[in-house]
């Protein structure tokens, strides 16, 4: 019978892939830097593939290692979901991982943290960027990395997604400028600032312009929502952004409207077959039973 990997193996391989160092790895691993060569050393035997490649700059995927990384978090990811799928203790414990934009974790993510910890004090959660993955949470589900995300409504198949609000994009300009709504003409010779163009919200707003035949010829692009807002404040530019993204507004603001409306559908994500998890369990009823009541920035959609 030819030798199978280990989960040991494979825990040590998606280590090292993710830290980018054979030494850091070991450290994060609390093991020998020995040890952990050895253990991908025969991974890769018994694969027949070099799965790794070292450089000055640190250690990547081959090629093989790139096809054999997503089965192995799933193959680590099914065994940890064994052990939980099993316990049956009410007092649920061990780390609950979300992913979200940064929006939705100031408006949305709070008050229901606050539910879980009152019903599930031993249960920590961590909490990420949705935008981390450069493909706006939805990877970071599909591969295991966290449990849920609040984002988008995903594109493509691969994910189980309950819609909780829609968020309506708004053009935001410095004060000065009036409460007319935004025209086409205005948008084509505009300062236009927006977040980094692999973030979600740049797509969307691109996507838009494209479907109505504006070229945006003046952009920057600014990583932090905080600091487009300023720089619209201090007449740099205007931005278009969904109104959670930009709420509460800063006293030299003003929000108008865009030639046409756009809005994004929100909602939490799971990967299939883990949503009868008792910790992801628990966190969807949360959201169910304590989402904000909406004060005019989005309008609830109750989940499926």
């Amino acid at each position: 019978m030819n030798a199978q990997p280990t989960l040991a193996q494979l825990k040590f391989f998606v280590a090292v892939a993710d830290a980018g160092s054979f030494s850091e790895a070991a450290a994060e691993l609390n093991v020998s830097q020995s040890s952990l060569s050895e253990a991908v050393a025969k991974l890769e035997k018994i694969l027949g593939q070099p799965l790794l490649r070292r450089t000055t700059g640190g250690t990547t995927l081959t090629p093989a290692g790139q096809r054999a990384m997503e089965h192995a978090r799933v193959a680590l990811l099914a065994i940890s979901d064994l052990h939980l799928a099993v316990a049956m203790n009410d007092a649920l414990s061990g780390t609950l991982r979300i992913a979200t934009h940064r929006s939705l974790g100031v408006h949305i993510l709070a008050p229901v943290l606050f539910a879980l910890n009152q019903k599930h004090p031993a249960l920590q959660v961590h909490v990420q960027d949705s935008e981390s993955d450069g493909a706006g949470g939805q990877e970071l589900i599909r591969s295991g990395q966290v449990d849920a995300g609040f984002i988008d409504a995903p594109s493509g198949d691969g994910l189980l997604w309950w819609p909780l609000l829609a968020d309506e994009y708004h053009a935001v300009v410095p004060a000065s400028r009036g409460a007319a709504p935004l025209t086409w003409a205005e948008l084509r010779t505009a300062h236009l600032i927006l977040t980094p163009s692999a973030n979600t919200c740049h797509r969307h707003v691109q996507a838009y312009l494209r479907a109505h035949d504006v070229q945006a010829t003046q952009l920057r692009e600014v990583e932090e929502d905080g600091v487009i807002l300023k720089m619209v404040e201090h007449g740099l530019g205007v931005t278009l952004m969904p109104r959670l993204a930009f709420e509460p507004l800063l006293p030299g603001l003003r929000v108008v409207a865009l030639p046409a409306p756009l809005t994004r559908h929100l909602g939490v994500a799971v990967r299939p077959g883990r949503a009868g998890l008792p910790h992801i369990k628990a966190f969807m009823q949360a959201v169910r039973l304590h989402l904000p009541a909406p004060q005019g920035a989005y309008t609830p959609l109750r989940p499926t």
